[in-house]
């Protein structure tokens, strides 16, 4: 069985604590949600038998896969309703803006990380963003996030959307295996989140 790992950032270099401490003056609901993340994508990390090195990278990723956040305007970022096309298409540029914030640090595996903030939204088929990567081609820590990401996404309450259950999370992502999320990942996750 995995081990629980407590989401603090105790161990992270002191450029990161930095950057985490923006995030939580900039936004608060992003920052709790990176912290859900990261215990996420540790756990289903080692099931997916990462090394201590990966899983290490892993956590940093998940931390930082949002900060790009930090550059888009609240009008857009904490909007209560739905976003129109412009505002949407502006949206999904922070991962591009998160990888370059993250070029900027100064630690080990630097451009490895950032290439795992610029993937976070890639699709398993081809059909996600930035770059439109496919399955193999994406990842496997950019992989292993987007599955946390989304099942934290859908089961807590955003401006724009209530929390679904459980239960709703994982028919969700279900549906969109194979589609946005790689279908081995998913098992190891189902397996996971069920023994929890």
């Amino acid at each position: 069985m995995s081990p629980q790992i407590n989401a603090t950032e105790n161990r992270f270099p002191k450029q990161i604590k930095s950057l985490i401490c923006a995030l939580k003056h900039r936004d608060y609901h992003t920052e709790l949600h990176s912290q859900r993340v990261i215990n996420l994508s540790t756990n289903l990390g080692y099931r997916c038998g990462l090394s201590a090195v990966e899983i290490d990278r892993l956590r940093i990723s998940a931390y930082l896969h949002d900060i790009g956040k930090i550059g888009i305007p609240d009008r857009i970022l904490l909007k209560p309703g739905k976003l129109d096309a412009e505002e949407w298409n502006y949206m999904k540029t922070h991962p591009e803006k998160g990888e370059e914030i993250t070029q900027m640090l100064d630690i080990e595996d630097c451009d490895l990380i950032a290439n795992v903030v610029r993937q976070h939204h890639e699709y398993y088929d081809g059909s996600g963003y930035p770059d439109q990567l496919s399955g193999e081609n994406i990842s496997i820590l950019a992989r292993i996030i987007a599955i946390a990401d989304a099942y934290d996404a859908i089961t807590e309450t955003r401006p724009y959307s209530p929390a679904k259950s459980h239960h709703e999370a994982i028919e969700i992502i279900n549906f969109e295996r194979g589609i946005k999320f790689d279908p081995d990942v998913f098992q190891k996750f189902l397996k996971m989140i069920d023994q929890n």
